[in-house]
């Protein structure tokens, strides 16, 4: 992740491979470790809704804490902040690519069940593997193809009990799924010039700005409870800095569609700790689709 010379050179901490470590293996270590940041989200998201903040207060919320820790550690890092076109493509990835993924989802969650909401979404693997062979980013192998269809197939297997909703459902669904292909390209192509931490810190300030305007005009809705400032502060820190960090730090060394693909441990992440904290029931089918992605993911990290 460098730039257009000295600009957005990063230190040692953020782009170092490890003693020992491949890059395709810290690459592989940084998505898992984005999926399961992500795959808290769901859980401790429920927890500020219990307490009574509304979506847009805890997504407003969210960027906004995420980007001042950010800002923090950059000033920290002492790393420069990007500019020019750089700068501007990333504004637009946090305000119009986040938010309109996040728009997209939680739109779809209105008029479809929450299993075909993410199952919608997670096309976005398959999809960022074509666009990148169309692309002539990456090349198109057929045992990749079948991994990505792998997880995918795993991930139907886990939500297969909670199938349904309107056109409009499928409408929303689709589109966050290309919205998000859209965003992961776009930040494979700026992320590499600029760094990982600098282009998460902008993307997290972008989206925390257009949240803001959402939040006063529909009224911000605080958490009333303790638990419920503690899980916002944990979606900032656990479901939000490190996730996306990860994610850029991981596609760097990976590519696009190989580390759209390993994110697919996201969603089991998230049924495993629904499970363990909010004690729900794991069917056999959701098992074997769990243990699909799973395979998938450590056959695709085995691959040059």
């Amino acid at each position: 992740m460098n730039d257009n010379g000295r600009v957005g050179a990063t230190t040692a901490a953020e782009e170092t491979r490890g003693k020992g470590w491949s890059p395709r293996i810290l690459g592989t270590l940084c998505v898992i470790a984005s999926a399961v940041g992500f795959g808290a989200l769901g859980i401790l998201g429920k927890t500020a809704y219990q307490s009574g903040a509304s979506t847009v207060t805890v997504l407003f919320l969210r960027f906004l804490l995420a980007g001042a820790l950010m800002t923090a550690l950059m000033a920290a890092l002492k790393l420069p902040w990007p500019r020019g076109r750089d700068l501007a493509i990333l504004i637009a990835l946090g305000a119009l690519g986040y938010v309109g993924q996040s728009f997209c989802y939680f739109s779809a969650l209105r008029h479809a069940t929450a299993g075909l909401t993410a199952l919608l979404l997670y096309l976005y693997p398959a999809l960022v593997t074509l666009a990148s062979a169309a692309l002539g980013r990456q090349r198109l192998t057929w045992s990749k193809a079948a991994l990505a269809g792998l997880s995918l197939l795993g991930i139907l297997l886990t939500v297969a009990g909670d199938l349904g909703g309107s056109a409009a459902g499928l409408g929303f669904g689709v589109g966050s799924a290309v919205i998000y292909t859209g965003y992961i390209l776009v930040g494979e192509g700026v992320i590499p010039r600029v760094g990982a931490i600098a282009a998460s810190t902008v993307v997290m300030l972008a989206a925390a700005a257009v949240y803001a305007c959402a939040a006063l005009a529909a009224g911000p809705q605080w958490p009333t409870q303790v638990s419920g400032w503690l899980a916002v502060v944990g979606i900032a820190l656990v479901a939000t800095v490190i996730p996306i960090i990860g994610f850029f730090a991981g596609m760097q060394r990976l590519g696009a569609a190989d580390a759209a693909t390993l994110s697919t441990l996201e969603p089991v992440v998230t049924l495993l700790l629904a499970f363990v904290f909010l004690n729900e029931t794991l069917a056999p089918a959701q098992l074997l689709g769990a243990g699909a992605v799973v395979a998938a993911v450590a056959l695709l990290s085995r691959m040059r």
